[in-house]
């Protein structure tokens, strides 16, 4: 396949997902469908358990019910129990590393003319799936999580880039993990919107620093204030706007209700339901604009009877399986 190199991915505009484009010829547009990639690392975590939802996510009927194909699952690198010295973050170099490998895989979809659904894993996996696109042109990201995720190094109880990925992501951090490719900022922060986060008492007590005033934020206080109906199409306009290629989806199942989710290392009270879920969804796809999806956190390990899993499955069912990318 043919790839850009490292020094000119973040300059190259001329390829838009699903899609190639000449200045000379008119636009091609190719038929498309879900192409599942496993990602499962949990290069961000001290613990294990969130490596096994592609395969459970599976096992319970998702690639069937939403109609995708199976894309392969990457290998991960070891991980090591201590902070990195100079980034103060775990596996900072793993990371560095292989972000970029993610980012081949999902550009393999891309490049297919499919839409990607990449089951992680932690969200660090953010990393590489934003910086495909980041190769490609300017996206924007639709950040579905039940925390904000923008703590510092310095302030992450125990070094955890799957408290710091949408900082990382956005450029704040250490260089070795912002700048991957010479791509600072992976995504700018005026391209991102953080929807349904609940986790302000955790900010407050560790000291994490705010989301930047440029980042359109809906916590869960106001989606419920607005309605999630009026709050899920509020977030998605700007990410339709001119001057965007499309935008991508990020989901954390911690997002959802702990009474349905409780399948999560970090639990906090409340959440989403999955009927609202449902609700933002399907807007996002809807939009024309999403040009893929990842899901993030579930951890089969704290769901022996695969409940929680059902849910979730349930939940991506309804919003994909009527979707035609």
């Amino acid at each position: 396949m043919l790839r850009f190199s490292a020094l000119r991915r973040c300059a190259s505009r001329n390829l838009v997902a699903g899609r190639s484009l000449d200045a000379d010829r008119q636009e091609v547009v190719m038929p498309r469908s879900h192409a599942i990639i496993e990602a499962p690392s949990t290069l961000g975590l001290t613990g294990d358990g969130v490596e096994a939802l592609p395969e459970r996510l599976l096992e319970l009927g998702l690639a069937d019910r939403i109609g995708a194909r199976r894309a392969g699952c990457l290998a991960v690198p070891p991980k090591t129990p201590t902070r990195d010295p100079e980034t103060l973050t775990l596996n900072a170099h793993a990371l560095a590393q292989w972000s970029p490998k993610l980012a081949d895989a999902v550009e393999a979809v891309l490049d297919s003319g499919d839409f990607p659904i990449v089951l992680g894993g932690d969200c660090t996996i953010i990393l590489g799936t934003m910086l495909a696109l980041r190769r490609r042109g300017r996206f924007g990201l639709l950040f579905i999580d039940g925390n904000a995720d923008f703590f510092q190094p310095e302030a992450e109880p125990r070094g955890e880039g799957a408290s710091m990925d949408l900082a990382f992501v956005t450029g704040s951090g250490p260089t070795l993990i912002t700048d991957l490719e010479g791509c600072r900022p992976i995504v700018r922060p005026e391209d991102v919107v953080a929807f349904g986060f609940r986790d302000q008492e955790d900010q407050a007590k560790f000291g994490s620093q705010s989301l930047p005033h440029e980042m359109p934020a809906y916590d869960l206080d106001t989606i419920r204030r607005l309605g999630v109906e009026i709050a899920a199409g509020s977030a998605i306009a700007p990410l339709t706007r001119a001057g965007l290629d499309g935008f991508f989806i990020h989901l954390d199942a911690d997002v959802l209700d702990d009474a349905v989710m409780p399948a999560v290392d970090f639990r906090l009270p409340d959440g989403l339901s999955p009927g609202d879920l449902i609700s933002v969804l399907p807007a996002a796809l809807d939009s024309g604009k999403a040009v893929g999806l990842e899901v993030t956190i579930y951890n089969p390990r704290l769901d022996p009877d695969g409940t929680a899993g059902r849910s979730l499955v349930d939940v991506l069912s309804a919003a994909l399986g009527a979707h035609s990318p």
